[in-house]
């Protein structure tokens, strides 16, 4: 049986690995129903939404050439946060998915793409399609799970250092690109030792990150406020606000999709010897979902769908909505709970949650609650716990 250990409650006690092996398969014939009807409409749809992202972006960035004058700066400056938003998020992060590798466009394909952020794409790949949708939530192994900075878990052992996490998630949101791209460099442990600070790999990715945050930074607030003539001055604030506001957004719906309440963590021993069906089940149990409207979804880049993300990373995320009732069904089926609530909700959900674990265990009255800590138990634990 599989199980979840240090729990009061165990959400999945009343599942047999029959059971969970039986979710696998629902969710394998889920994944292939889309793989064989995406088509022409899907590949229009992409196509539509980059055309349309990049008309915004165009239109946005020759009103702010006269952005002296405040109501083209406004106007300017929101259309530009609205297009770097749709690039980073239905674009970008699915395209580099490989969501659309399948349509043999070379010019939306996950190999070729380089998005408008701080972080090289191959780069990110690794950090995010290799290391974080495989080991999600595994802490130690996941560090999109707080990132390398924060405690995520009440297993964690508090250190003083933790009492000023909400401070530095709140700094990482605002600088959010260029703590993804620290990150994909694992700067943290690379600059820990001079032998890792002289390592030959890190170096070099390390220079094609400085070389891809000089670009953007030139771009961003070089180039483009010089276009801008007597406006340069207002486009560099445009521009500034812009990325903020990309950043801010889409740390928020990051954080919406793995921190809030009733999204659970995992320890490294879980996934010894893991199947299909337990991955599928630390997917559902690892991610949250935010309730909201067509416009909301897509401005999310469909990570709204954040539990239907995590299943089929590489399915084309116009399909989410559409899968998203047989998902919800299969969780109500076999007895689990499909986390899920309106953005404000998890936004604040989250933030409760960093602000809990960044003081000791029980000192704001709160009873600890443990990770998920074994999906993959021993036969001998299995048949204790059965009896």
């Amino acid at each position: 049986m599989t199980v979840l250990q240090k729990k009061t409650h165990n959400p999945i006690a009343h599942l047999t690995p029959e059971d969970i092996e039986q979710i696998g398969v629902e969710l394998d014939a889920i994944r292939q129903s889309v793989i064989d009807t995406r088509g022409a409409d899907d590949a229009a749809y992409i196509r539509k939404v980059i055309a349309t992202q990049r008309k915004l972006e165009l239109g946005s960035r020759a009103l702010l050439l006269v952005s002296m004058f405040p109501p083209a700066w406004v106007v300017g400056t929101a259309g530009l946060a609205v297009a770097k938003i749709i690039e980073n998020m239905e674009i970008g992060h699915n395209v580099m998915h490989g969501q659309w590798d399948w349509m043999r466009d070379p010019k939306i394909h996950s190999t070729t793409w380089e998005w408008d952020n701080a972080s090289p794409s191959d780069q990110w790949k690794h950090s995010h399609n290799e290391l974080h949708h495989t080991y999600t939530n595994v802490i130690g192994k996941d560090n999109d799970l707080g990132y390398g900075i924060m405690r995520v878990d009440e297993d964690q052992r508090w250190v003083p250092l933790y009492a000023a996490q909400p401070l530095w998630n709140f700094v990482n949101a605002c600088f959010f690109e260029y703590g993804i791209a620290a990150y994909d460099l694992e700067l943290g442990k690379n600059l820990a030792t001079k032998e890792r600070r002289q390592d030959p790999d890190f170096r070099a990715r390390a220079k094609v990150t400085l070389k891809k945050i000089r670009n953007q930074m030139t771009k961003d607030y070089v180039i483009h406020p010089l276009l801008s003539g007597p406006s340069f001055v207002n486009t560099l604030a445009a521009n500034a606000t812009a990325n903020l506001i990309r950043n801010l957004w889409t740390h928020s719906v990051i954080m919406c999709g793995h921190f809030p309440e009733g999204v659970e963590t995992f320890e490294r021993r879980s996934i010894v010897g893991e199947t299909r069906g337990e991955w599928y089940l630390r997917q559902m149990l690892g991610s949250a979902n935010i309730s909201g409207s067509k416009a909301m979804h897509f401005m999310t880049g469909n990570l709204s769908f954040q539990i239907e993300h995590h299943l089929f990373p590489d399915l084309p995320s116009n399909r989410y909505q559409e899968i998203a009732p047989q998902v919800q069904d299969l969780f109500r089926r076999y007895g689990l709970t499909y986390t899920t609530g309106s953005l404000p909700r998890q936004v604040g959900s989250a933030w409760k949650k960093v602000i809990r674990l960044s003081v000791p265990n029980g000192f704001l009255g709160r009873r600890a609650k443990a990770s998920v800590t074994d999906l993959a138990a021993s036969k001998p634990a299995r048949e204790h716990l059965a009896a």
